[in-house]
């Protein structure tokens, strides 16, 4: 899911393609199913062309891009723009958001929730630029995302998520949150051009309610 967030594989007609990223900027049809997140410290929603320039200034690092499965290195303005286009017309994951900071507005990273096939799990994934790491603000956003699917998914039963093996700050993400280490695999980086090895933590319904004040996991 993490690389998702960023791109996918291009499924649009010749004719979009040929369209500018500012001109794709304006779908013929809005998202509308991803409520707008607020925690202490950030809003969370949904991506927008004002996201821009921050967006292409922060993914444009080497060491965010290769924390995440698909995400381009260099990263363009351009790539930016088609992010924004993809986002709000739903081909990139079922919510994906823009984390902002509540004080000011400035955008610092994305996450988004991706259903599974199976019905009853769905995986999150998230990045945030590095002038913001080590400020609890990855943690801050997961815990409001994690908690809007179980409050708004009820078909949901299991939230997966994924990190690489060498991201100790991304799996200490996941564990605060209440992932459980299920296993490792690998996972294909368009950054670096290979496949790296991940882990895989999962967050049952019944281990979110007892965990939902957040208080519980130090």
């Amino acid at each position: 899911m993490q690389g998702e967030l960023l791109r996918a594989d291009q499924s649009r007609s010749p004719r979009e393609d040929q369209r500018s990223p500012m001109e794709r900027l304006r779908p013929e049809r809005l998202r509308t199913d991803c409520p707008v997140l607020l925690s202490e410290r950030l809003v969370m929603r949904a991506p927008h062309e004002g996201d821009i320039d921050a967006l292409a200034h922060l993914a444009n690092n080497a060491k965010v891009a290769t924390m995440v499965s698909r995400m381009p290195h260099p990263y363009t303005a351009d790539d930016a723009a088609d992010f924004v286009w993809r986002t709000r017309n739903g081909e990139i994951g079922k919510c994906v958001y823009a984390i902002t900071k509540a004080e000011n507005g400035a955008f610092i990273g994305c996450c988004g929730v991706e259903p599974q096939t199976d019905g009853r799990t769905v995986e999150i994934g998230y990045w945030l630029g590095e002038p913001h790491w080590n400020k609890g603000y990855t943690t801050e956003a997961c815990h409001a995302l994690v908690d809007m699917v179980f409050r708004t998914r009820e078909n949901v039963d299991q939230i997966d998520a994924r990190c690489r093996v060498m991201n100790v700050a991304s799996r200490r993400v996941i564990q605060k949150c209440g992932f459980q280490f299920q296993g490792s695999g690998l996972a294909a980086s368009l950054a670096l051009g290979s496949n790296v090895p991940v882990e895989w933590y999962r967050l049952d319904r019944k281990t979110w309610i007892s965990l939902r004040s957040w208080g519980n996991i130090a």
